[in-house]
């Protein structure tokens, strides 16, 4: 299926060669067609701003830095300009082996064994949100299912944290992960603080046997974790499960907007829903970009990499390098093979991938199971949240008018 032209062309070639700004609002509105000219012009460029940093735009690149966590550290920062975390997350900000403490710690709570008694009340879940809208026949998906839905399930069914600070968690990871925003900082910091107290009280309590538990019991080479380490690694887990999964989302039901042969598939053919997700992940991941910092001089993609280099790895740019994917700007579920990277690669890769795809398979199935005829309200314009993780800021929907259901699913 081919996509339709866009309407929007790509960023200008010296700004793709020497000003390329992972921030700016313009490429968010602009990426696929940016980052196709820039893997063209120079698949390691190099960019002025924030300092000067380099970019990775093609797979093979991508993939090595990912992996190469020798040469190319995590520890120095996942960003390339943005409000300092008060608190490093655990373990995408550590390098092995510290790393793998971190991640051997909340891996068993988020396989796929772990995950799978989470689908009933998933999909509930999702029944319940889908009854709050689909009477009127239209609804602002981001706001009413997108953001709710995976926050929801992970807050309740992950870390059964109190449903009511959802709001105000969801606000603050929002804003804190916004490099360029002013508050930034400020909300590191609410964050940081519900999180030491939302700990603090579940140790007082009975044990749930969660990941909550088994994070701020645990024992790091033979001594207890420490405060610090407790915040940045459910702080992590925080940023994963309320952000990525929502902007995936709203990613996948911008592009049923302006395709809407592949929601009329999936609507016929739900048992290609799993493979759909995967394939609309790769055209449209909403982690973007990471950033990583060269510990020594280096040769990347032809290009001298110095000791002390940010280097910027676009997983956005590598998911459609015709180098690996055939065809790679269009939705096919024919592939052989879908080595996407959306969920990162390397060491770092996503432990929570399992998690967010349940939580796609269901909420694909449940809103076309009953959302017929989906399409941008009429007037409508999509902006897209900017910086290492991309989504629609609002997606205003208008769909066939349905009826309620009172068992939610």
């Amino acid at each position: 299926m081919e996509k339709p032209t866009p309407t929007t062309a790509s960023m200008p070639d010296e700004w793709c060669l020497r000003h390329f700004d992972h921030l700016s609002p313009e490429l968010a509105a602009t990426m696929p067609e940016t980052m196709a000219r820039m893997r063209e012009l120079c698949p390691v460029a190099h960019s002025e701003e924030h300092g000067g940093f380099w970019i990775t735009t093609r797979y093979e690149e991508a993939l090595a830095v990912a992996q190469d966590w020798e040469v190319f550290s995590s520890a120095h920062g996942l960003g390339i300009s943005s409000a300092p975390t008060v608190v490093r997350n655990l373990p995408v900000q550590a390098d092995p082996p510290e790393q793998r403490v971190f991640k051997r710690l909340i891996n068993p709570f988020f396989t796929p064994a772990a995950v799978a008694p989470w689908e009933r009340a998933t999909r509930d879940l999702a029944g319940r949100l889908i009854d709050g809208f689909i009477e009127a026949g239209s609804c602002e998906f981001m706001d009413d299912f997108a953001r709710p839905f995976p926050s929801l399930t992970f807050f309740q069914l992950a870390i059964n944290a109190p449903a009511e600070d959802l709001e105000k968690v969801a606000y603050l990871a929002s804003k804190s992960s916004t490099p360029d925003d002013p508050q930034a900082r400020e909300c590191w910091l609410g964050l940081r603080d519900w999180i030491s107290d939302f700990t603090r009280r579940r140790r007082g309590e009975p044990s749930r046997g969660d990941v909550v538990d088994a994070v701020v019991n645990a024992e790091i080479d033979g001594r207890p974790i420490t405060e610090e380490e407790v915040i940045g690694t459910v702080q992590l887990l925080i940023l994963g499960g309320l952000e990525t999964t929502a902007g995936a989302l709203g990613l996948m039901f911008d592009r049923f907007c302006a395709q809407p042969e592949i929601p009329a598939l999936l609507r016929a053919r739900p048992e290609l829903i799993p493979a759909a997700s995967l394939e609309l992940l790769r055209l449209e991941p909403s982690f973007v970009a990471v950033g990583r910092t060269a510990m020594r001089d280096t040769e990347l993609g032809g290009r001298r990499i110095k000791e002390g280099d940010k280097v910027l790895i676009h997983w956005a740019s590598a998911n459609r390098d015709s180098g690996e994917f055939e065809n790679a700007d269009i939705f096919d579920l024919g592939r052989e093979r879908n080595r996407h990277l959306s969920f990162g690669a390397g060491p770092h890769r996503c432990a929570g991938s399992n998690l967010a795809r349940l939580n796609l398979r269901v909420a694909l199935e449940e809103l076309l199971k009953r959302l017929d005829d989906i399409k941008l309200q009429e007037g409508a314009t999509v902006s897209y949240h900017r910086g290492l993780t991309r989504s629609p800021d609002t997606l205003p929907i208008a769909f066939t008018p349905g009826p309620r259901l009172a068992s939610g699913s």
